[in-house]
């Protein structure tokens, strides 16, 4: 493919006085793993929510697959699209959160089909096959009927990625998926994620986990204060990185 599945242009987002994003460009690949890494606070995780318009842009502009989002131009002049129209962008988005956010009173299997069926309408029958396999994928095929409650916080979010995957995204955002987790808990969610890298999934990773972003991520890109300060390949980023503001920060993480 010629051009990026993503395409971010000065991108800047303002809440209140503090400016989240500042004049972000960047394009991700088809079949790309990106790694965004950075200290707290650094416009990581407001670059993915802006992906995915759960916060809107103050200036810039990004397209998904071609398709400018959140807004339309007509008459030489911008204006903000529909909640339903802004809906079916999303869908081509799967977003897993810190918190794992399932359906306390559903099972796993409800979950994950409660997307496909009640918003994009397809069958019952035929979801229910594929949630299963999304769940004997992420290694809980045994679990199809247990409760949120009944799972552990690892079982949880391998839940979240199989009902974010059930919407069949063409891109897949991950904002801290392991920090909620307790640290044995962790290596199973990233082992997911990796099978799913290998698979050839577009994803886009904030993740404090060096070690999965050194050997799964095609590209890291270090944010600070809102602005990416470096970006390349993983080794290089993490091994040998050129800017002064990324050694610092790698030396107080590793």
């Amino acid at each position: 493919m010629t051009k990026p599945l993503v395409a971010i242009r000065s991108v800047s987002k303002n809440f209140g006085e503090f400016q989240a994003l500042r004049n972000v460009s960047l394009d991700v690949w088809p079949g790309e793993v990106m790694c965004l890494i950075g200290a707290s606070g650094s416009g990581k995780t407001t670059l993915l929510r802006c992906i995915n318009q759960l916060a809107a842009i103050d200036a810039g502009g990004i397209w998904l697959d071609g398709e400018l989002l959140g807004v339309r131009e007509q008459g030489g002049r911008l204006h903000r699209l529909t909640e339903r129209e802004i809906g079916r962008q999303r869908l081509k988005t799967g977003m897993v959160f810190q918190r794992f956010n399932l359906f306390p009173h559903k099972t796993a299997l409800e979950n994950i089909t409660e997307g496909p069926t009640q918003v994009q309408g397809r069958k019952a029958d035929e979801v229910r096959t594929e949630a299963l396999e999304l769940l004997r994928r992420v290694g809980l095929a045994a679990k199809a009927d247990s409760y949120p409650a009944q799972l552990s916080g690892g079982q949880q979010q391998r839940v979240a990625i199989a009902r974010a995957l059930a919407m069949k995204p063409m891109l897949m955002l991950f904002d801290e998926p392991t920090s909620a987790l307790d640290p044995e808990l962790v290596g199973e969610v990233l082992a997911v994620m990796k099978e799913l890298a290998k698979s050839g999934m577009t994803m886009m990773v904030v993740t404090h986990e060096l070690g999965f972003a050194r050997e799964v991520a095609d590209r890291v890109v270090y944010m600070d204060q809102g602005a990416i300060v470096e970006q390349g390949r993983a080794s290089d980023v993490l091994g040998t990185p050129r800017e002064e503001r990324t050694k610092a920060f790698l030396s107080a993480v590793i």
